[in-house]
């Protein structure tokens, strides 16, 4: 397992991508040609429909799991703090 404050730093990374305007835009072109591509292929091309699905399906994984990574480093900040007022009242 990983140490919280890998964990952190993890987190830490994973939201300056989620805040980078370039990635983000880079993602949101990648989603409309895959998108695009998908709406263009005929009913009888069932191999390029299931690429495309995939290849939309991998993009959201990407950003879910930075997503996943900025949240599980919020648990442990908001456990430290917790915590830390726990500690405090004693």
């Amino acid at each position: 397992m990983e140490k919280e404050s890998d964990l952190i730093l993890l987190g830490d990374e994973a939201e300056e991508l989620l805040q980078n305007n370039t990635f983000n835009k880079i993602v949101n072109q990648l989603v409309e040609e895959t998108f695009q591509r998908f709406v263009n292929t005929k009913p009888e091309e069932p191999d390029q429909r299931e690429q495309s699905y995939y290849h939309y399906r991998a993009l959201v994984g990407i950003v879910h799991t930075l997503q996943q990574r900025v949240a599980v480093r919020d648990g442990i900040m908001n456990e430290r703090g917790n915590e830390a007022n726990d500690n405090s009242g004693e």
